[in-house]
């Protein structure tokens, strides 16, 4: 009796859920009391009744109302399939579950941060070797030099003839059928590294407000504590080991909350706290003073560098390896300074971590930021009105080689200095211990490797490629050493905001600058005479100046003209433009404190 009424109740209760509306069925099966197995056998079931009910009806109903909802239903049924078995599909997703209960969320903010610029730099690939490297193998000419092996390490040579470097790319239009569809390698060129900086700049945008707004106004900010301890447990999670890894992250996240809940305020007496003062001033004049130091370096070693390679240029193996000085020397600066910043952070005894992490962020960031834009004074100012034939494939290959040796010293630093230390630690020094993840030394080398590829694209399309493979080695590579010679975090803190930190760190001033040191080179720098798609020209901004005249004598591309001289070419527009952006920005802003501001009250009245 007790089954058949069981089984009544299930059927009544789907017939009525089939009857509702779409929407007010997907509520209904939500605020259900039920696991989310059964939920989903509910809900297939719903799917099944409404199916049989439009068979039923089928001869009172039109042929095409039929197929239309037929349809409807096959493509409903197909994406709550997709939806189910997505998160299998997510690129190292079991990897970062195990990587955020061992470790918390500080460490796992990294590899995450890592595996967003993994897909930044797959998406770039994509689009690069779509719109301007296949073209250009149709119009390649056979490449007669040989290859050694070395130019894998110094990017010259046999390298200097393919579709790696700007030299390499043709300024003609190719057609392969004769009187038949063209393509312009010159617009081609321009507007997919144009649109390309365009999108990333929407995403980086996007990724800031969707970050900002989850970390910083969202409610559960406030209330999260009770809910993640009563109502966060999946009961579908039968696995012995899921469960382990899902009691190991919980508890490692409500222990991240009650640490910033229960922060202690330090009392200091008037003496400590000038004596504080004094070290942090210290401290920042000796990483100030080492940032100007390093960048004098960079300096005259790339003016010696340019003179070396425009005097000798030859293929010998003593060539060779001076080319590897410059960014071998800039390695050892990013690799071995950061060591230092992070001794003095350790010199200065904050009261957080999360607060020493960011202050050793900031050095970091003006000491590789510093470098960066050296570099780009030597490529625009003086690589670019130096006597070389094709100047942009002479900086497409310093910035190759910046990034392949700044890879190795990334792989050589888990592979020797976590590793070394650890051994110290456990055998030497006991004292010491493991060692801990140092997350603001690794985010800036990541930061500073993707600026570098953003500055390559327009001098070498294919660099993302390099850097998609090379950040797929380093999260293995890292995620190894974390396991092997890391130990948690001794001091457990809560880092919601830090990925909207690195985030913002990418977008300003790595990002921004990239796009003023882009639009120098389109606009000012005059193109080589000899290579690349737009020799002859005054800028290669002149290539879109040329096509509107073009255009100009075509009546159905007259939109394309307006649109060039009253909008791209108009002050007026862009300052118009930069009002809304101003006051949408100030709107924006007063929402988040007015929803701050109600979530403070609300939370006052339930704790009341």
């Amino acid at each position: 009796i007790w089954i058949f009424h069981g089984f009544y109740a299930e059927e009544k209760l789907v017939g009525n859920l089939a009857s509702m509306s779409t929407s007010e069925r997907i509520k209904a099966i939500q605020k259900m009391p039920e696991t989310m197995k059964k939920k989903r056998e509910i809900r297939n079931k719903v799917l099944k009744e409404i199916t049989k009910k439009s068979r039923h009806h089928s001869t009172q109903r039109p042929c095409c109302t039929q197929r239309l909802q037929g349809t409807v239903v096959s493509f409903r049924r197909f994406g709550n399939s997709l939806s189910e078995y997505f998160h299998l599909l997510q690129l190292w997703h079991k990897t970062l579950k195990i990587i955020g209960a061992e470790f918390g969320t500080s460490v796992l903010s990294y590899f995450i941060f890592l595996k967003w610029l993994l897909t930044f730099n797959i998406f770039s690939f994509l689009i690069n070797f779509s719109f301007i490297t296949i073209p250009q193998f149709v119009a390649a000419e056979p490449n007669n030099l040989s290859f050694t092996g070395l130019e894998l390490l110094t990017g010259a040579g046999y390298f200097q003839q393919t579709v790696l470097y700007y030299g390499f790319y043709t300024n003609a239009t190719i057609s392969k059928i004769e009187n038949g569809p063209s393509y312009n390698m010159q617009l081609a060129y321009i507007f997919t590294i144009g649109i390309y900086f365009i999108i990333c700049f929407l995403i980086l945008l996007f990724s800031m407000a969707k970050s900002f707004c989850r970390n910083f106004i969202n409610p559960q900010t406030y209330s999260g504590n009770a809910s993640k301890l009563l109502c966060t447990w999946d009961f579908n999670v039968t696995n012995e080991k899921a469960v382990t890894l899902k009691q190991k992250n919980l508890s490692t996240q409500i222990k991240e909350d009650l640490t910033e809940v229960n922060r202690e305020v330090l009392n200091l007496t008037v003496t400590e706290r000038v004596v504080r003062i004094v070290i942090h001033l210290v401290s920042w004049l000796a990483s100030l003073g080492t940032a100007i130091a390093a960048c004098a370096g960079v300096y005259f070693l790339s003016i010696n560098n340019l003179k070396l390679f425009v005097k000798g240029h030859k293929n010998d193996l003593e060539s060779q390896a001076a080319m590897l000085v410059l960014p071998i020397v800039t390695s050892l600066l990013n690799t071995f300074i950061p060591f230092f910043y992070s001794w003095l952070g350790h010199l200065e005894s904050f009261q957080t971590p999360g607060h020493q992490i960011y202050v050793t962020i900031t050095r970091n960031i003006v000491l590789k930021i510093s470098i960066v834009g050296i570099l780009c004074y030597y490529w625009l100012n003086i690589v670019a009105a130096s006597e070389s034939q094709c100047w942009e494939t002479l900086v497409g290959q310093d910035i190759y080689r910046l990034v392949l040796v700044e890879f190795i010293f990334c792989l050589l630093g888990s592979l020797f200095g976590e590793f070394l230390r650890r051994i110290i630690g456990t055998t030497v020094c006991v004292s010491l211990g493991l060692p801990e993840f140092d997350i603001g030394r690794n985010v800036l080398d990541l930061i500073y490797a993707q600026t570098l590829t953003w500055i390559g694209i327009l001098f070498s399309p294919l660099l993302p490629g390099i850097q998609m493979i090379s950040f797929s080695i380093v999260f293995f590579v890292k995620k190894v050493s974390l396991m092997m010679n890391c130990q948690p975090p001794r001091k457990v803190w809560r880092t919601a905001q830090m990925t909207t930190s690195f985030i913002f760190l990418l977008f300003f001033p790595s990002f921004l600058g990239v796009l003023s040191v882009i639009g120098v080179t389109v606009w000012r720098l005059k193109p080589s005479a000899e290579c690349g798609p737009f020799r002859g020209l005054s800028s290669m901004y002149a290539a879109v100046s040329e096509w509107i005249k073009i255009l100009e004598n075509y009546t159905a591309s007259k939109w394309v003209v307006w649109i060039y001289y009253n909008l791209i070419t108009s002050e007026l527009f862009f300052f118009i433009l930069s009002i809304l952006v101003l006051i949408i920005t100030y709107l924006y802003w007063q929402i988040i404190e007015g929803r701050k501001t109600m979530t403070k009250l609300l939370h006052k009245q339930i704790i009341n």
